[in-house]
């Protein structure tokens, strides 16, 4: 009896252990890259930086204005591509697909996941960015450019698919069989069951899904890097170009590591990114605990 309260406690300290080891990682990576972007800092004021599209290391000018619209740019159109599709493909897996085609769906969904980014890169600028010059541009813009903030949004929503409709289809496996049949049993049809049992209940499994999709979405590099254009400006429209951060960082920092101070803006896009990622999720979490008291 003794030796299993041992091994329990045993057990408890070494998960808690873990889980504060977890928080103190991201913690250090954080205060890292803030100390390393000290020498940025110290010479240029945070808002000068923010609030600036200027961008000549030559002359020791960092605006980052640019490539955070760029960043936000991006990860807004793939979310708004990818989510209703996502949605609607995860009810369909999960509530009318007979079994023997949910057999198949879901193991190929899973494969997409491990298609390597650059492979997603270079289907968009043979696919997309050409549809999107050739086709969709024209319609709307005098001057039609490919290489867009549109097309990186298109690449980044395609390659979040797989993550989305997997943690989707986990979301809806949660909810207990026996609501859907009672919906089903009052003349509730299977749409009006998705609608107002399976959606309601699985509200704040959707929006950690999508902070998680976000999450992921705001580090990719390659893929988007590839087909963004990588033109420094604020894009005004779809068919702009854009410079977001993850491609300013791969883009530069291996030949700049012989300039301090770019290296310390390098390093200070990062910190952006890291504080970018950290206030999404923290004010996720906040919206989703309101909206599971409601529901409670």
């Amino acid at each position: 009896m003794n030796i299993r309260l041992i091994k329990d406690k045993l057990a408890g300290s070494t998960m808690l252990i873990l889980t504060l080891a977890s928080v103190f990682l991201a913690i250090l990576v954080g205060w890292g890259l803030y100390y390393k972007s000290l020498p940025l800092l110290e010479e240029n004021s945070v808002w000068d930086l923010l609030s600036s599209s200027v961008w000549k290391p030559s002359k020791g000018e960092f605006g980052f204005f640019a490539f955070i619209m760029g960043t936000l740019w991006v990860t807004g159109i793939a979310i708004v591509i990818a989510l209703p599709l996502c949605l609607l493909c995860a009810i369909f897996i999960s509530e009318y697909a007979h079994p023997r085609l949910r057999k198949i769906v879901v193991p190929v969904v899973d494969l997409l996941s491990g298609i390597p980014p650059v492979v997603f890169g270079v289907w968009g600028v043979l696919f997309v960015v050409p549809l999107i010059e050739d086709y969709i541009a024209p319609v709307f813009v005098d001057y039609p450019m490919g290489y867009s903030v549109l097309a990186g949004g298109i690449v980044l929503g395609v390659m979040i698919f797989p993550l989305i409709i997997s943690l989707l289809l986990e979301v809806f496996s949660a909810v207990p069989k026996e609501m859907r049949d009672a919906s089903l049993s009052m003349g509730a049809t299977q749409w009006q069951t998705v609608k107002f049992v399976l959606l309601r209940k699985s509200k704040p499994g959707i929006i950690v899904s999508v902070v998680l999709a976000v999450s992921r979405a705001f580090g990719e590099t390659i893929a988007v890097l590839m087909v963004c254009g990588s033109v420094i400006m604020v894009p005004g429209s779809v068919f702009d170009p854009g410079y977001p951060l993850p491609a300013l960082i791969a883009n530069n920092y291996g030949e700049m590591l012989s300039a301090p101070e770019y290296e310390s803006a390098l390093l200070f896009a990062a910190f952006l990114l890291f504080v970018i990622i950290f206030l999404f999720n923290a004010i996720s979490r906040i919206v989703l605990g309101r909206i599971k008291r409601k529901i409670e």
